[in-house]
């Protein structure tokens, strides 16, 4: 399937559609971006049940500065409206691949209970 382009017009729609998205913070200028942006897309040709999105974070500096974005390029993975990765730098394909992998073998029902349990006692750091 590829990428698509992920702009504030477009996110929240994008993520209401689609229960796994994994998105590639980004800038032009940044060299380890340019470098894993083959990495991402193979992965996306890869995984087409999938959705990888692109954010440029000049172009979209609100939706960066939204999720506090300080470093790129970062990874994210949302999965059914839940954020349950983001982490700056660059992956190896086999380290993507693994982290694919993970990230489909989660129980959403166990992450969801214990985001409520978390919010019960008072933690902001969501599992995973």
């Amino acid at each position: 399937m590829g990428t698509i382009e992920l702009t504030k017009e477009n996110f929240n729609e994008t993520l209401e559609q689609k229960d796994f998205v994994l998105i590639d913070f980004w800038a032009s200028w940044c060299g380890p971006c340019k470098a894993f942006a083959p990495t991402f897309q193979k992965a996306a040709e890869k995984h087409d049940d999938l959705t990888f999105a692109k954010i440029d974070t000049e172009a979209e500096q609100e939706l960066a500065a939204s999720f506090d974005i300080r470093s790129i390029p970062t990874l994210m993975i949302v999965r059914e409206k839940t954020v349950i990765y983001s982490q700056p730098g660059a992956l190896p394909e086999a380290a993507l691949e693994d982290l694919i992998k993970q990230a489909r073998d989660l129980d959403m029902d166990e992450v969801r209970a214990q985001i409520a349990k978390d919010k019960e006692e008072g933690e902001t750091d969501a599992p995973v």
